[in-house]
């Protein structure tokens, strides 16, 4: 499922940024790519920890990395060509068919040199659509894998959610993006599962703009710091029964608690000025995702073994092997 999940967020947020198509074979390449940089973003690299020998280049890590980023580059200028020239040329898109490369370009036609702390347009482009790339399709994998985990360790989660879905969608059509706000529950569900498996563990990397002390601790100036997330997320004085998986816990003592930064208990994608950027078009994907999964399809384990919930660094650790069967009717299918 970790597969297809990957191949499904990959094309929607390579066609939400750059307006292609999921058989289009730059797309097609570019998914590639992007699955190489996440592996060797989880690589372990002893340079990292023993700085003296980053010169041997133990694994030939680095080496892979400088050849990833090049392809990635060379990617995303391509793309970045395309839709000067196609705007060069006086192929003006409505707004409605804009791309986000489409928008970042329109904001940057007047832009000064001074607005741009000393970067090019082209790299200030090129960059953000990358962000955006990385931190939307890895969050996304990862929270449907151990959503959709979670649920298959919980059938009676599963079938209530489905219960929601068969009363606010019905069984005649699909689900779609005006549903989502009246699916409580299956937001509630995911909610439980980023406190519980937050995509990213210890959050993204921040650095101390000046000495401070925090819980006792000197912090000096310079200093990297890491926040614990998920012991955060676990908190049993926050969270009563911290490990077990309680979706209705967001519908009664924690129901006005979102994810979005705004309370500290509850922060998988970060706060303040460096949450993570792709925060809305993951939650968007998400739930759509969640919901047409649970919705057109019935779900259950290969066995009677309980889904394996090892996790390392984030990740789940063994594949999410499943079977599947529709539960709607054929021509919704096709």
């Amino acid at each position: 499922m970790k597969q297809w999940f990957e191949n499904l967020a990959m094309t929607i947020i390579i066609r939400m940024l750059f307006g292609k198509g999921h058989d289009f074979e730059e797309g097609k390449r570019a998914r590639n790519v992007m699955t190489n940089f996440f592996k060797l973003l989880g690589a372990f690299v002893v340079a990292d920890f023993i700085p003296s020998l980053r010169w041997f280049d133990i694994g030939g890590y680095e080496k892979e990395m400088k050849k990833n980023a090049k392809e990635i580059d060379y990617i995303l200028k391509k793309w970045l060509v395309e839709h000067k020239k196609k705007t060069s040329c006086g192929e003006n898109k409505c707004e409605d068919d804009k791309d986000f490369m489409d928008i970042l370009l329109s904001l940057f036609e007047d832009a000064m040199d001074e607005d741009l702390a000393g970067f090019d347009a082209d790299t200030i482009i090129k960059s953000t659509c990358l962000s955006m790339l990385a931190g939307g399709s890895d969050t996304i994998i990862v929270a449907l894998t151990w959503t959709l985990s979670l649920l298959l360790n919980n059938p009676h989660v599963m079938q209530k959610a489905q219960e929601e879905l068969d009363i606010q969608v019905g069984k005649n059509k699909l689900v779609d993006e005006s549903h989502i706000n009246s699916l409580v529950y299956l937001q509630a569900i995911a909610k439980e599962s980023l406190r519980l498996y937050p995509p990213g563990p210890l959050s993204a990397p921040h650095e101390s703009i000046e000495d401070c002390i925090v819980g006792g601790y000197n912090i000096p100036k310079g200093t990297r710091v890491l926040f614990n997330l998920w012991k955060i997320q676990r908190d049993p004085t926050v969270w009563p029964e911290p490990d077990l998986f309680k979706p209705e816990r967001f519908l009664t003592t924690h129901k006005d608690t979102d994810v979005k930064g705004n309370h500290f208990e509850l922060i998988p994608f970060g706060a303040g000025r460096r949450i993570c950027p792709g925060i809305s078009s993951t939650l968007v994907l998400l739930h759509l995702t969640l919901a047409n999964v649970l919705h057109a399809f019935e779900i259950t384990r290969p066995s009677d073994e309980p889904i394996d919930m090892t996790a390392s660094f984030g990740t789940k650790t063994t594949p999410l092997e499943v079977l599947i069967a529709p539960r709607l009717s054929p021509d919704l299918y096709y």
